[in-house]
C-alpha cells in the first residue's frame, strides 16, 4: 500500500512538472509574436486569412543554413503594409482564383538581421543583406516582404529561382539577359511579371536585386520618420 502511495505521488508529481514545461515551452514560443503585437504589429491572417505563410527561416533551407527563428511561425506586419497586402491578394484573386500569395518572411527583429549579416559580411553577396549598423532593411520596420505565388496545393509556381538565391537570376533587371542565356524561362518571367503586378496594386515595390522582396515604404521614409526597429 505504501509503494503504491509513492508511486501515486510520483505520478503526480511527473504530471505537475510537464505541465509546466509544456507551458513554458507554449510561452517561450509565443515570445516574439507577443513582442511584436505589443509593438503594434499585426499578424497577416488576421488582415487576410486566404494568405499563405510559411517562413523559410523557421528551417534551415535558407541562405545561411541554419534555423533563425526558434520561436517565431507567425508572419507580422506594419498595420497599414498589411491592409496593402491585402488589396494585393484580393487583386491576385481576381485574375486567378486558383493562386494565392506566400509569404515566406515579412516583420524581422534586428537580432535575427544581424545574424544574417555575420553570414555574409566581407563577403560578395553582402549586397543581398542589411546592414543592422546602418539600421538595418524594411524588414526590420515591418514594411517588407519576402512573397510568391503559389497554386490551390501550396505549390509555388515557377519564378526562375528559389526565394533567397543569391545570384543575378534573382535582379529583375537582368531578366531578359538571363532569358537570352537560358538561365531562367519566359514563363519565370511572365510570373514574376504577374507578382508585380499584384504587388503594385497595394503600393509594394520590388527590390532590384530580388524578385520575391517587396517594399511598401522607402528608406528616406523611414528615416524621416525615425521610426525604431524592431529588437
Amino acid at each position: 500500500m505504501q509503494t503504491d502511495k509513492h508511486f501515486f505521488t510520483y505520478l503526480i508529481i511527473s504530471l505537475l512538472l510537464a505541465t509546466s514545461t509544456s507551458a513554458f515551452a507554449q510561452q517561450t514560443k509565443e515570445s516574439t509574436a507577443a513582442r511584436m503585437a505589443k509593438q503594434g504589429y499585426v499578424n497577416i491572417l488576421d488582415a487576410d486569412s486566404t494568405i499563405k505563410v510559411s517562413l523559410m527561416y523557421t528551417r534551415p533551407d535558407n541562405f545561411t543554413g541554419k534555423v533563425l527563428y526558434t520561436d517565431l511561425n507567425e508572419a507580422f506586419l506594419h498595420p497599414d503594409a498589411a491592409k496593402a497586402l491585402k488589396k494585393c491578394q484580393q487583386r491576385l484573386k481576381q485574375i486567378h482564383p486558383e493562386y494565392s500569395l506566400i509569404i515566406f518572411d515579412a516583420a524581422r527583429p534586428m537580432s535575427i538581421q544581424q545574424k544574417m549579416w555575420n553570414v555574409v559580411k566581407g563577403t560578395s553577396k553582402n549586397i543581398y543583406v542589411s546592414n543592422p549598423a546602418n539600421g538595418g532593411g524594411l524588414h526590420n520596420y515591418g514594411f517588407a516582404v519576402d512573397i510568391s505565388i503559389c497554386d490551390e496545393k501550396g505549390d509555388t509556381i515557377p519564378m526562375g529561382t528559389k526565394v533567397d538565391y543569391m545570384g543575378r537570376a534573382a535582379h529583375p533587371e537582368f531578366e531578359t539577359e538571363m532569358l537570352n542565356k537560358h538561365i531562367i524561362t519566359q514563363q519565370a518571367i511572365d510570373n514574376r511579371k504577374l507578382l508585380r503586378e499584384v504587388m503594385n496594386e497595394g503600393g509594394f515595390k520590388v527590390l532590384k536585386t530580388e524578385w520575391w522582396h517587396f517594399n511598401w515604404k522607402t528608406r528616406a521614409q523611414i528615416k524621416a520618420e525615425k521610426r525604431q526597429p524592431i529588437k
